[in-house]
């Protein structure tokens, strides 16, 4: 029979009625490391839901990575490229890579009666993956592009419907600035195009709702006189986003030179720089928690054994080495960290859960992004909590438990 243990099970059962001044204490560090433990989790299923949520915004919608033309000059006209390139196919062969899809982007001017609107036609064709825009359409819906026809059909944003009093159905006119096709020089004509709007989307980044509209690519290529083969680039979306920039490498490599392949988080440092800060704010607090979750279960640690220097003279004095008592102690802690583990999961979770079924709680869309605090329940992340959680606490008790060997059997006993 493990002696330890059965002594210290009689201490937490309460059947060790000497002294129970230590109740209310061990109670309250068990309290702190539940509250500590589901603050740890709600804190990762945050930081991880947050950053998931805009990371998929942004690759939404534009993808994971992009290929155009190499050009010194930032712009959002980038010189046509054909849409048959040798490196396509291994592309394509490539498993990390699950689809790949043509683009082309050209700027013009909304007008209305009342107002004027830069905009960013970004022109799809019929390889385009609707998944995105189709979950954030608050009305209308995707139009459908073919090989032979041109579409007329416009998706805008939320934002623009509402500042331009648009709505589904309307007609939008667009002015165009492009340059002439039989010019030598940089002359430009003013082009004028009418769209109907098929469908109204948000996505919570007031930068791209601003701007951003779908049509079909074969418009923009009739408007700047390129043939049914040149296009403005690709886009490439990846199985594994963590592979995104040893993919992008490869990618790079790959197409040679004239292109260049840029990923998300090129085109978008800002808000992945923002999203990384977001660790450390995550590192932060769990270490916090960690630490208070310590100094409790060290105070509780040090009353019990304060509380009970009479039951360990005694053990003393009947031969009990000084390991073995610091093992009923550390038996002892071990019972109420697990105790708090599992009620701190059960805390953190359950609220976890609350928010993602029904998102209780609500965020500024213009300042974060989102409506409510999104949520990402990994369950790796919260097993290596309880594991960090447990070691770190047990080894902070180490120390304390070795107070035990300061203690007399004749100054215990008379201590009673």
């Amino acid at each position: 029979m493990n002696t330890e243990r059965f002594i210290a099970k009689r201490i937490i059962s309460g059947n060790d009625t000497s002294n129970q001044l230590s109740r209310p204490i061990v109670r309250i560090s068990v309290l702190g490391i539940a509250l500590g433990l589901a603050v740890m989790i709600l804190t990762i299923a945050i930081v991880t839901g947050f950053q998931n949520e805009i990371r998929n915004k942004l690759i939404g919608i534009g993808s994971h990575i992009r290929i155009n033309n190499y050009d010194n000059n930032v712009s959002d006209e980038p010189q046509p490229i054909s849409k048959k390139q040798p490196f396509i196919n291994e592309l394509k062969n490539n498993k990390e890579i699950n689809h790949i899809q043509i683009f082309a982007t050209k700027s013009g001017i909304i007008k209305t009666k009342t107002d004027n609107e830069g905009v960013l036609l970004k022109g799809i064709g019929t390889d385009y993956d609707w998944k995105f825009i189709n979950e954030n359409l608050k009305s209308g819906t995707a139009f459908s592009i073919s090989d032979t026809g041109i579409s007329r059909n416009i998706i805008i944003s939320k934002y623009l419907a509402g500042k331009l009093g648009m709505k589904l159905n309307d007609k939008m006119i667009i002015y165009f600035l492009t340059k002439k096709a039989d010019s030598t020089t940089v002359n430009y004509e003013q082009r004028i195009k009418v769209f109907y709007i098929s469908g109204i989307y948000e996505t919570g980044f007031e930068d791209i709702d601003k701007h951003l509209v779908l049509v079909d690519i074969k418009q923009i290529q009739k408007l700047n006189y390129w043939t049914d083969e040149q296009i403005g680039g690709f886009e490439i979306a990846i199985n594994d986003f963590k592979k995104i920039d040893e993919i992008g490498t490869e990618v790079n490599e790959l197409i040679g030179q004239g292109l260049i392949a840029q990923t998300v988080k090129e085109t978008n440092p800002t808000v992945f720089s923002w999203l990384d800060l977001q660790d450390v704010n995550a590192i932060i607090v769990i270490t916090l928690m960690i630490l208070v979750a310590g100094i409790n279960m060290i105070s509780a640690l040090l009353i019990l054994i304060l509380e009970r220097t009479n039951m360990i003279g005694i053990l003393k004095a009947l031969g009990a080495r000084n390991g073995n008592i610091q093992k009923i102690f550390l038996y002892n802690a071990g019972y109420l960290i697990g105790k708090g583990l599992l009620w701190g999961n059960v805390i953190g979770i359950a609220i976890a859960l609350i928010q993602q079924h029904f998102g209780l709680f609500k965020l500024d869309q213009s300042t974060y992004y989102v409506t409510v605090i999104p949520i990402n329940i990994n369950l790796f992340h919260i097993l290596l909590l309880n594991i960090g959680t447990l070691l770190c606490c047990i080894l902070m008790l180490i120390v304390p438990s070795f107070i035990v060997s300061k203690i007399t059997p004749v100054k215990a006993i008379r201590y009673s």
